[in-house]
């Protein structure tokens, strides 16, 4: 079994999302980006354009408007200013 990164979506109103998933992309603002489990640390902000959360088989996507992605040996955190699941 692969091992799954503890993903958390935050935005000013609520937490969209937090558990445990096997991939998230992103839009950095130098550039896309992918994490899986075990990535190296690291912090960058982001632009607007769609956050996309892999697990087992299936793609949620939530559309995000700036803010911040922060690796750390725990998982991926994403502050963002303004997020929803998209339709």
């Amino acid at each position: 079994m692969a091992d799954k990164l503890h993903f958390s979506l935050v935005s000013p109103e609520r937490e969209l999302f937090s558990g445990e998933v096997d991939q998230v992309d992103a839009p950095g603002s130098e550039g896309d980006f992918g994490v899986l489990a075990g990535h190296a640390p690291f912090m960058t902000a982001l632009k607007e354009g769609p956050v996309r959360v892999h697990n087992d088989g299936t793609v949620t996507v939530y559309d995000v408007r700036g803010g911040f992605a922060d690796v750390t040996p725990d998982g991926l955190t994403i502050l963002a200013e303004h997020a929803v699941e998209a339709a």
